[in-house]
């Protein structure tokens, strides 16, 4: 068995371990398996990356062949070049301290065992999505991600909104997955093969049968369905009825970051298909903002990241639709770090106030539970884009890049993720100022019991606070560049790029200073405007009403639909309705015939004279 089917196949190994034996071997047992064999992945995929710097050329290792189709074989193969190996670190780097962390958050759990099993579940489906060499491989740890998205964040299922929150990720990312499968059916139908490496070769060399922006707008809509964007972004914020490790999994580390990467792995196709690439950098700013304004109304901890992290995946989208995809993939580094400190963080916080999830309800808790704060501190800063912060440098090269890119990038494309730069700014630090600074607005029962959280979740919580800090320093954009070329820049522009860069300096000190001007102290300054313009307030409090406008134009009119036709008409009338007439018709047949079975002899020797009188008049005439 070779290095990259062992880093995939541990997790799944911990998953049928844990999911067998958990309950029956105890909660020591099921840590050690749990966050083991993660974390025994993330050590073969450090090994499999110096492989990989040490011989220059990607690693390939088939596992086995799937199916023989006439003269093509689809393999189980995985594909590992320097977009999968910091996909592969992210994953099971991050995904490992989740893990950890994990054990502190979880430990009262009665459904410890099961709950590691479905983690250990959703990265081995993960990583199978990153390192599968096909689309196909690709489609199965996308479809994995979706089921164990699904399992994780209902996972309290008893409560029916967790169960039903889980429902609306796993069905709103299927309609995604209806583009994505188009897309695959007509490059395999054009090409003749789903090895992404040979679709983006055949792209680069020539003219192909097949629209590249038909496409790359068709595999687009899959990757908005994984990745939260416009129209199917309403699922994410939902997502945070789940246990919170469960958030930081998937906002930071793993399933919103998949449609990043399908995008910047067909990076090949989009370089050609100028028309997607637009409509992907335009749905990428419009969510951005859109996200930033929903994020400064909301009061619950876990949904002011949520639609911070909708947000962050836009600014993802708008450097991939202008062909900056290497500085894509550096924001998605930089943001599993302090994304995942946040929610991380929100647990922390969560954990210390006994469940207690709004924001108005805390206040105070700086010198209560210092190391969260200031881990917290670190992660708010990180993605208000100060320097020299991670989130500065990648958030920088996305601006530059909207900015100057000779592949669409404009002045209105940096101005509109310039605006969702200060509201970022400035809903990340009125949620620290909320959270942690001001006065106690705690329950005195929940203050009297605050308390930091065990070493198990603060030493995860420094860890992720110190690569917040120093990873923006490691060049992803440049070691990736050999296999995602930088885009050409407009000459016009390149004068403008330090002074564009003190200006997001400025930006985001502005929001910062907004945040202070308006929340600090008692906040009457923020009551005070919300009092004023109320019905905005209340437009963005409620996500503008897009959950209702779905349920009102879809929801309603296909339940009306399902019980109406379907149901009534479809399956009473017709199905019901023939299956009763089939049973009726027996059964009057079978009343008919009971009528001969008298049991009177007679009868029996009369109606078979009757049958031979008829039988020798019948053959009197026709023969």
């Amino acid at each position: 068995m070779g290095t990259l089917t062992l880093i995939v196949l541990l997790p799944l190994l911990g998953f049928l371990v844990n999911g067998l034996l958990g309950n029956a071997l105890g909660k020591r047992f099921v840590s050690v398996v749990g966050c083991g064999l993660p974390l025994a992945s993330f050590v073969l995929a450090v090994l499999t990356f110096r492989a990989l710097e040490a011989g220059g050329a990607p690693i390939v290792e088939v596992a086995y062949t799937w199916a023989l189709v006439g003269d093509t074989a689809f393999e189980i193969a995985f594909y590992f070049d320097r977009l999968a190996a910091v996909m592969t670190l992210i994953v099971t780097g991050v995904g490992s301290v989740i893990h950890i962390y994990s054990i502190g958050y979880m430990h009262e759990d009665r459904s410890y065992a099961r709950f590691f099993a479905y983690l250990n579940l959703f990265l081995f489906f993960m990583l199978l999505l990153v390192l599968g060499r096909s689309m196909l491989v690709l489609f199965v740890g996308w479809e994995g991600v979706g089921l164990a998205s699904y399992l994780l964040i209902g996972f309290w299922y008893e409560d029916p909104e967790n169960a039903k929150a889980g429902k609306k990720a796993f069905i709103t990312n299927r309609v995604g997955d209806a583009g994505f499968l188009l897309g695959m059916f007509l490059l395999y139908f054009a090409l003749g093969t789903l090895d992404m490496d040979r679709i983006n070769a055949a792209f680069a060399s020539g003219p192909v049968a097949v629209s590249a922006s038909l496409v790359g707008v068709l595999l687009f809509i899959g990757a908005s369905g994984k990745s939260a964007q416009i129209p199917l972004h309403v699922w994410l914020p939902d997502a945070m009825a789940g246990p919170t490790p469960v958030s930081a999994l998937i906002h930071a580390a793993t399933m919103v970051t998949a449609g990043i990467y399908l995008v910047a792995r067909m990076s090949g196709l989009y370089l050609n298909a100028p028309e997607a690439s637009a409509v992907v950098a335009a749905i990428g700013a419009a969510t951005a903002f859109f996200a930033a304004t929903i994020a400064i109304a909301q009061n619950d901890i876990k949904k002011v990241l949520a639609y911070s992290t909708v947000s962050q995946l836009g600014f993802m989208f708008a450097a991939l639709g202008v062909g900056a995809y290497g500085v894509a993939i550096f924001h998605v580094f930089t943001h599993a770090f302090f994304k995942a400190c946040l929610f991380l963080g929100a647990g922390s916080v969560i954990h210390a106030l006994s469940g207690e999830q709004d924001i108005r309800r805390m206040g105070g808790l700086a010198k209560k539970i210092p190391l969260t704060f200031a881990t917290f501190l670190v992660a708010t800063a990180a993605t208000a884009g100060i320097p020299p912060l991670a989130g500065f440098f990648s958030k920088d090269e996305i601006l530059w890049f909207t900015f100057a890119s000779a592949r669409g990038g404009s002045p209105l494309l940096w101005a509109v993720l310039a605006a969702t730069a200060l509201m970022t700014a400035f809903y990340m630090f009125r949620l620290l100022w909320l959270v942690f600074l001001g006065r106690s607005r705690m329950a005195p029962d929940v203050a009297h019991h605050v308390h930091e959280s065990p070493w198990s979740m603060t030493g995860v919580l420094v860890a992720l606070a110190i690569l917040s800090t120093a990873g923006g320093f490691i060049a992803v954009p440049h070691f990736l560049e050999p296999l995602l070329p930088l885009p050409a820049l407009v000459e016009s522009a390149q004068p403008l790029h330090k002074p564009l860069i003190a200006l997001a300096i400025v930006i985001a000190a502005a929001g910062i200073a907004g945040a202070a001007f308006f929340f600090g102290g008692d906040a009457k300054r923020a009551a005070a405007v919300g009092e004023r313009f109320a019905g905005v307030r209340r437009v963005l409090a409620n996500k503008y009403y897009v959950d209702e406008l779905y349920e009102a134009v879809i929801g309603r009119p296909l339940h009306w639909i399902s019980e109406h036709v379907f149901l009534r008409l479809g399956d009473r009338a017709l199905i019901d309705g023939t299956l009763h007439a089939l049973a009726a018709a027996a059964r009057g047949g079978a009343a008919l015939f009971a009528r001969v079975q008298t049991g009177s002899l007679q009868l029996y020797v009369f109606l078979v004279l009757a049958g031979a009188v008829a039988s020798l008049l019948w053959i009197w005439r026709h023969v």
